[in-house]
């Protein structure tokens, strides 16, 4: 059974960045799709980003282009969003989410989650 927990998340300034982390135990995520969603306060769960290990990145959000990247490290079963030039609109609790093999925009069609990171991003 595939458990994931995510950490890293907080409050940071605008222009700041974060590491975001979920890590696997149970099963290896190294030929799964890594997906992260975020949900903002009023609005639904949307997708930000996926890796796969068969269609490399997968970008969701334009807004998120040249700022946020996915990354593996497969020996610590752990996959990254590392989050650059943080804007206020960023703020949300982030997700990670898995699949098998291919990435998808859609949060139905990943079977397991994590419990989520709080993301502030204020002055």
């Amino acid at each position: 059974h595939l458990k994931l927990v995510e950490s890293g998340g907080g409050l940071v300034q605008p222009g700041g960045s974060l590491r975001l982390s979920c890590v696997g135990s149970g099963e290896t995520l190294d030929y799964k799709a890594i997906g992260w969603f975020r949900q903002a306060p009023g609005k639904e769960r949307e997708a930000v980003q996926c890796r796969s290990r068969r269609d490399g990145p997968t970008y969701y959000l334009d807004s998120v282009k040249g700022r946020f990247t996915v990354s593996r490290d497969n020996a610590r079963n752990t996959v990254y969003l590392q989050m650059n030039n943080l804007e206020p609109e960023d703020t949300a609790v982030h997700y990670c989410a898995v699949r098998s093999v291919t990435c998808s925009g859609q949060p139905s069609a990943y079977p397991d989650w994590g419990q989520g990171t709080q993301v502030l991003v204020s002055s």
